[in-house]
């Protein structure tokens, strides 16, 4: 745009413009008319070259803040990585020394079960020889009382024919056939004694040998319900070793996903920032350039 200015005749008024601004001066009826330079051109031209000066000092400084960000960043990954590999590595050592613990617990359990088994083992047989020898020693009794008592009735018998066989010479046939007839009595008798002490020693030989048998059940069971026992709390105390191992690992585990999520929300919010930092900076220079 361009001022006409009016001056009395005879005067002219000059405006301070730029030397390399290009006037031109007319005079009609004594009257001079000059063209002034406008300072739109020039105050646009400064506002343009400070608004690009402004957009590169921020794209420099953006630049910056983006290098900055990228090393927080990447010092924040750095440091995840590293604190998880430290737990993953303190949870593995734990595990290591809970299993080796629970290891040398089943052995020493497995050892102590087995040095148990073997004492009773070797007590039953103890035991069952002792009543097997006091069985045979009983049997042995009995055989010799039975024989014994068969020997004396034999000697009776012996001696009681011998005297009926002596009345028999002496009286006539009446006094043979009374002696026959003792004679059968005694032998029947002897018969029935002899069978009687062998009943009883038989009756007697089968009471030992349940006795001894139930005596040998009885230590078998005894021995095969400790034996049980002894199983039974080692495996519990194998169950609980490793429960408990379990269970550290899994708070450990736990702990270990807890903090990474945590580092990975921090890492995510100051991401979110950082990019509505970026929008806003972006916004704010368009906006600038827009009113410039």
């Amino acid at each position: 745009m361009s001022e006409v200015a009016s001056t009395p005749p005879g005067k002219v008024t000059q405006s301070a413009v730029p030397a390399s601004a290009k006037l031109g001066t007319a005079e009609v009826n004594d009257t001079k008319f000059t063209q002034v330079g406008s300072q739109s051109l020039a105050t646009q031209t400064a506002l343009n070259e400070a608004a690009n000066k402004q957009q590169i000092l921020n794209m420099e400084k953006g630049a910056e803040l983006d290098r900055v960000n990228a090393e927080f960043f990447a010092g924040q990954d750095i440091r995840r990585t590293q604190s998880a590999g430290a737990e993953n590595r303190l949870a593995t050592k734990v595990a290591g020394e809970e299993t080796r613990a629970t290891q040398r617990v089943q052995g020493e359990e497995d050892r102590a079960s087995i040095t148990t088994t073997g004492l009773e083992y070797r007590r039953g047989i103890e035991t069952a020889g002792s009543q097997d020898r006091q069985l045979r020693e009983t049997a042995g009794a009995q055989d010799r009382l039975t024989e014994a008592g068969r020997a004396a009735e034999e000697r009776l018998t012996v001696g009681k024919r011998g005297e009926e066989e002596r009345a028999a010479i002496r009286e006539t046939g009446t006094e043979t056939r009374s002696l026959r007839e003792t004679e059968g009595a005694q032998q029947r008798k002897g018969i029935e004694t002899t069978g009687t002490q062998e009943r009883l020693s038989t009756a007697e030989t089968g009471k030992q040998q349940r006795l001894g048998i139930e005596t040998t059940g009885a230590q078998d069971r005894l021995g095969t319900a400790e034996t049980g026992k002894q199983q039974r709390l080692g495996i519990e105390t194998t169950g609980a070793q490793e429960r408990l191992r379990l269970g550290t690992a899994g708070q450990e585990q736990r702990a270990t996903v807890g903090k990474t999520a945590q580092e990975q929300r921090t890492t995510d919010l100051q991401q979110e920032m950082f990019r509505r930092y970026k929008e806003n900076r972006d916004y704010e220079q368009a906006r600038g350039s827009y009113r410039v």
